[in-house]
């Protein structure tokens, strides 16, 4: 479970609030580590109990005020080491894979209009990573962090890209077997009833 690391990472970008996390989560992060509002404020405890982060002092404080928090030496040693840890890479689990793999049993009905959406909304977010490429990492920009941030964002855009390939492949195979089992039905119930009983 990665969701702590991802949560130490943020807050030494910046510390933050729990509301704030959940935001940036929203905007950055969260497009290959998604986390609720809930699991977010649940880690934060953990945390902090474990000595990783802690709630910046406030000068004034105020009943119900949100709690920034920054991390402490232990949390950035942690990030190291999980940095560095060996990990296999994890299967995928594409629920439309699935689906695409039930059909070979049931048929493909229905399912070029949801590869179609697919293919839309791949190419909606890679619209969006292109955007963020162009928005926020200029040629300029070559610190350390910039060029290990854009190499996260090439990661997203490389998948993008395989997804529409592949999406356009599929939709081509569905599409021909749609057209292909309708010929063969229509041939069937029309000129060829079958072998005689």
């Amino acid at each position: 479970m990665s969701l702590p690391h991802a949560i130490l990472t943020a807050l030494l970008e910046k510390p933050s609030s729990g509301l704030e996390l959940t935001r940036r989560f929203d905007k950055s992060i969260g497009y290959f580590w998604s986390a609720t509002h809930q699991q977010i404020y649940r880690e934060l405890g953990r945390l902090e109990d474990s000595g990783l982060i802690r709630a910046l002092p406030s000068d004034t404080p105020v009943r119900g005020q949100k709690k920034e928090y920054e991390v402490l030496p232990a949390g950035s040693a942690e990030l190291a080491r999980w940095v560095g840890e060996s990990q296999d890479p994890k299967p995928m689990r594409d629920p439309l894979l699935l689906r695409i793999r039930a059909a070979g049993v049931v048929g493909p009905h229905g399912l070029g209009p949801e590869l179609r959406r697919h293919l839309e909304l791949h190419q909606r977010q890679l619209a969006q990573y292109e955007a963020i490429e162009a928005k926020d990492f200029p040629a300029e920009r070559d610190a350390v962090e910039d060029r290990l941030r854009r190499l996260v964002l090439h990661g997203g855009i490389a998948l993008e890209t395989f997804w529409l390939h592949w999406l356009a492949e599929a939709l081509t195979e569905v599409e021909d077997m749609e057209g292909t089992e309708g010929t063969e039905h229509t041939d069937s119930m029309d000129g060829n009833p079958g072998p005689p009983a």
